[in-house]
């Protein structure tokens, strides 16, 4: 088993890691620019050290982390999710220095990171993927040429693309001629590179994921599916465990194609194999993710399976503890991303000091943050800043507990997603379990509601006011 770890990343993945180390007797290292000097992670760790003043540079030097993670005696290092954990080079320098990385080598993640090489490893293992160009496009007028021969609509994709950046759907020709070199800028910015592909866009699917889970003896189970089609331009907002979309049947045959495409690519550690439903029952592979994904919580929460201790137990050498005919699903599972964002501003970003909080409990009641009374929330990061998961034996009975947690929590001094989740759920189509990926768009009006004050924060307001006016 591995003994110290580097945890290569911030923010509540960061505190989800340290925890499942404490249990499994693994020392834990922090690494924190100088904006995040007071962050919870750097609390909990065993151990800290500052890599820079820039806020976002030491995180995206995968030299500098390992050079840490080797000074300090580190044996292993765990990227979490964002930032460089699907960064090949991160992998490669880890294995260089004689530091167990705590996913899958460099080279899946290189294949399966270019979105035109993942769609011809499915290929290859007759995993349906949907139809498009056969690599990267060479020019605008290949680009204009292909969407004539799969038909409109089309997507433009980054071909190293990921969490929704580099994406863009054209309805049309002239669509296609305006997006194109948008794709192209968004791309290089975003990822390096200028290389995209195009994709038959399926109009309005249902967005479904599966969680896998590989070692390095040939052992390959997955953990059921999660449906993801509440979400707003490609970025997920809520998700779920196991979809109340699917039949059973639909169920087994795709978590029989997730394990077929993680052995495709000799696959190990965790990983999420990504795919759209269409309205026809048809199943079309959209990526692979090689790392832990942002909502594995519920995953853990319909199945008793802890997907962090298990990727450090697979990077250690040693077998998946559990088998597929051992693992069942139990109940429903829902999680919030609680965003500093506001939804009646169109979502604008919504960060500073956290002035007041309090975690809701209760039975089934989990939350994943690193925020606390007091924080001063920074603006250089991604704007999650909790992760709410509920779970019931039951659909109704998970909306009802969601309902509850929702109006449990209190985060104040911010502006953020919870009372957009809370219209969500009285939806008459969510709550009858009938969505896809057009749900946000379809749905405007569930940003239109109005928010009481909180009594107690009122009136800690008004104190700070009178105190204030008391000083002059």
């Amino acid at each position: 088993m591995l003994t110290k770890i580097l945890i290569a990343n911030r923010g509540e993945i960061a505190v989800r890691i340290i925890r499942a180390c404490r249990e499994l007797g693994i020392r834990s290292v922090a690494a924190y620019s100088e904006a995040d000097r007071f962050a919870l992670h750097v609390k909990k760790a065993d151990e800290a050290y500052c890599i820079g003043s820039d806020p976002l540079s030491g995180y995206l030097n995968p030299q500098q982390l390992v050079n840490l993670a080797k000074s300090v005696g580190c044996d292993g290092l765990h990227p979490g999710y964002g930032f460089l954990s699907e960064n090949p080079l991160l992998a490669e320098i880890c294995a260089q220095q004689g530091i167990t990385f705590v996913g899958p080598n460099g080279a899946v993640i290189r294949k399966m990171g270019d979105k035109t090489a993942a769609r011809k490893s499915m290929i290859d293992a007759n995993i349906p993927v949907t139809p498009g160009s056969d690599g990267n496009l060479s020019g605008l007028d290949d680009a204009v040429n292909k969407a004539s021969e799969i038909g409109y609509p089309v997507m433009l994709k980054a071909t190293s693309g990921g969490g929704g950046r580099g994406i863009r759907r054209c309805d049309n020709e002239t669509e296609l001629r305006q997006n194109y070199d948008r794709v192209i800028s968004e791309a290089t910015k975003a990822f390096g590179s200028a290389d995209v592909f195009m994709e038959k866009c399926i109009v309005n699917p249902k967005h479904i994921e599966v969680q896998i889970l590989a070692d390095s003896l040939g052992n390959a189970v997955h953990l059921y599916e999660r449906d993801c089609s509440i979400q707003r331009r490609n970025q997920k907002l809520i998700e779920i465990a196991p979809s109340p979309q699917l039949s059973q049947e639909q169920r087994e045959t795709i978590g029989e194609l997730a394990v077929r495409a993680a052995k495709a690519v000799n696959y190990q550690n965790a990983g999420t194999v990504e795919f759209l439903l269409d309205s026809d029952g048809s199943f079309y592979f959209m990526e692979m993710n090689t790392r832990v994904q942002v909502e594995h919580t519920i995953t853990e929460e319909i199945t008793g399976i802890d997907i962090v201790q298990e990727q450090l137990r697979i990077a250690s050498g040693l077998p998946l503890s559990v088998k597929q005919e051992e693992i069942q699903i139990k109940g429903f599972a829902l999680q919030f991303r609680i965003n500093a964002e506001d939804p009646q501003n169109d979502f604008l970003p919504s960060f500073g000091r956290i002035s007041r909080y309090y975690a809701p409990g209760g039975p089934g009641v989990r939350t994943d943050t690193s925020i606390y009374t007091g924080y001063q929330l920074p603006p250089y990061y991604d704007s999650l800043c909790a992760k709410l998961v509920v779970w019931a034996k039951d659909w109704p009975g998970v909306i009802a507990r969601g309902q509850r947690a929702l109006d449990d929590m209190r985060l104040f001094g911010i502006k953020t997603t919870i009372p957009y989740y809370q219209q969500i759920l009285k939806s008459e189509d969510f709550k009858s379990a009938d969505f896809d990926t057009s749900f946000v768009d379809m749905h405007p009006e569930l940003t239109h509601y109005s928010l009481k004050r909180d009594p107690e924060e009122l009136a800690t307001v008004i104190a700070a006011a009178i105190a204030i006016h008391s000083g002059f």
